[in-house]
């Protein structure tokens, strides 16, 4: 065993099982490459200070959750804990919004870090594919994000997930609200963090999962008796587009997320069968986050879904995934002229598209064939001295068991042949 282990709350992923997340991946990106979304990646770290000032500066995530670190020069540094805030300063950096075509439609993947107590569903360490719509204020845009999420998971064929929706308001009618929750919070009995929190954003006191606050918060002012006109009608929109589109959802007054930057639209997915980290997925419309990090006023709207999770969510279904085999073709040499010679094949076949491995390390027949049937290649290609003396390889089809004496020259077509069969 190795003298070192993957650190306490990460995890390593190796195959099989990692076909599975690529799978996953795959099926999130998807729709969103299909409606006009340009991939964009960002650095591991960025400056402490867009996470501070976007993520917000009460929140568990950057006052207790971010990995932080000061460089040899003296700069503050964090691993980023969460994708928008690093796309939407790359894209501010690169000048993206000002090419005349917004909004500007991104995706990413890729991994984020947390400071966390570890657990099934929540790591130190984790995996996302994020989407962001960067620019435009339109509740056709909301809920278009929505709806590609929605079709992202059905893809993969969950159908026990919900999505709860919700308006957080905006500057307009916000601070109403804000101030009729905090006079309201401060005659509570609450811990003195919590009490801090108050007074820099309340609404995340409502987002507080112990049981002991959410029974003093029975009777608190609903934001939606406080959002204004223009929230109130944005919000039905959202709500009717998504009628239109047959995309279940549930109103939740109470959701809020534990990021400072959303406003009005805030939604998330969540999957009963994942016990208490039942979030596989959420995000939501933040209009003020480009002002927030020295940009100009750009309304945006965005989610992030959680790989993790959603493999998880996909094990809580029974749900296996159809991943194809990696190789199609398996080259099984005896003797040192056969070796050179499938070799050559081998690379032959893999410069015309097709996915081929080789027996390496001069295993005897019954070995090779042992890993050539593990390796899940529907064809093997054997070939010996007697075999090359005729100019011919023995082509295998590993399911019927049918073998069939090929020309060497025409190897490559009559695999393909057989393979498009």
């Amino acid at each position: 065993m190795s003298t070192f282990q993957a650190p306490k709350g990460t995890y390593d992923l190796t195959p099989p099982d990692s076909a599975k997340y690529l799978a996953v991946r795959e099926a999130i990106s998807a729709p969103l490459r299909n409606s006009g979304y340009g991939y964009i990646e960002t650095p591991g770290f960025e400056d402490v200070n867009l996470f501070a000032r976007g993520v917000g500066e009460s929140t568990d995530i950057v006052t207790k959750e971010m990995y932080t670190l000061t460089t040899k020069g003296g700069s503050e540094l964090a691993l980023r804990p969460e994708g928008t805030a690093s796309v939407l300063r790359a894209a501010l950096e690169a000048n993206l919004h000002k090419a005349g075509n917004l909004p500007v439609k991104l995706w990413y993947s890729g991994s984020y870090y947390r400071y966390e107590r570890p657990q099934k569903g929540r790591y130190r360490h984790f995996s996302q594919v994020g989407a962001e719509a960067i620019g435009a204020e339109d509740p056709v845009l909301d809920a278009e994000l929505i709806i590609l999420a929605d079709q992202a998971y059905r893809s993969l064929g969950l159908r026990e997930f919900r999505i709860l929706l919700n308006s957080l308001g905006d500057k307009e009618c916000r601070p109403v609200y804000r101030e009729a929750l905090q006079g309201f919070l401060r005659d509570l009995d609450l811990d003195e963090e919590t009490r801090r929190r108050i007074e820099i954003n309340p609404l995340r006191v409502l987002d507080d999962k112990r049981a002991e606050v959410q029974k003093q918060l029975v009777g608190a002012p609903k934001l939606r008796d406080y959002l204004c006109d223009a929230c109130k009608a944005y919000h039905e929109e959202v709500r009717e587009l998504l009628n239109a589109a047959s995309v279940v959802y549930e109103d939740d007054e109470k959701l809020v997320r534990g990021l400072d930057y959303y406003t009005r639209t805030t939604f998330e997915f969540v999957h009963d069968g994942l016990g208490s980290q039942s979030a596989v997925g959420g995000g939501g419309r933040y209009d003020g986050l480009s002002e927030m990090i020295g940009g100009p006023a750009l309304p945006s709207v965005g989610w992030a879904l959680g790989v993790d999770r959603t493999v998880l969510a996909l094990e809580a279904e029974g749900i296996e995934l159809d991943i194809p085999a990696t190789t199609s073709v398996y080259a099984v040499p005896l003797g040192e002229e056969a070796r050179r010679t499938l070799f050559g094949v081998v690379t032959e076949l893999r410069r015309g598209g097709i996915a081929a491995d080789f027996a390496f390390g001069g295993r005897g027949l019954k070995g090779a064939m042992k890993s050539a049937n593990r390796s899940g290649a529907r064809l093997t290609v054997v070939a010996g001295e007697r075999d090359l003396a005729d100019g011919v390889v023995q082509l295998k089809d590993m399911e019927s068991g049918e073998q069939t004496a090929v020309p060497l020259p025409e190897v490559v077509e009559a695999v393909r042949a057989r393979l498009d069969r």
